[in-house]
């Protein structure tokens, strides 16, 4: 199997070019997540910002906060979850599958750079 270096360069050049594309489509990637049966609901964007949350008035009743904290926990991790699987969806897009889960892409969300 013949490798040719200057089609890997090319390649990867490619993927540089739509990674800087792609920040500017996180902000309009949205989920929600949701828990208590959608009596607490978080909104978050692709930067992982929240954008809205909704409290149902049942889950505040008789004062319990440690349940309401849990709840508004429990809702973010599921949004979170759901924002990651789009962009991870997105980028195997852009990479025709390849992981790039171990590499450090600065901005990206969940990389540590």
């Amino acid at each position: 199997m013949n490798i040719n270096p200057f089609d890997i360069l090319k390649n990867a050049q490619k993927i540089q070019e739509q990674m800087s594309g792609f920040q500017e489509k996180l902000e309009a990637i949205t989920a929600t997540g949701s828990s208590g049966g959608s009596m607490v609901e978080i909104d978050l964007n692709g930067k992982l910002e929240v954008l809205d949350v909704r409290i149902a008035p049942q889950a505040v009743d008789g004062g319990d906060v440690e349940m309401l904290e849990d709840l508004i926990m429990a809702a973010f991790t599921d949004g979170m979850k759901k924002v990651r699987d789009e962009i991870s969806g997105e980028v195997g897009a852009m990479t025709g599958g390849l992981d790039l889960s171990g590499l450090n892409i600065p901005g990206f969300p969940g990389s540590p750079g």
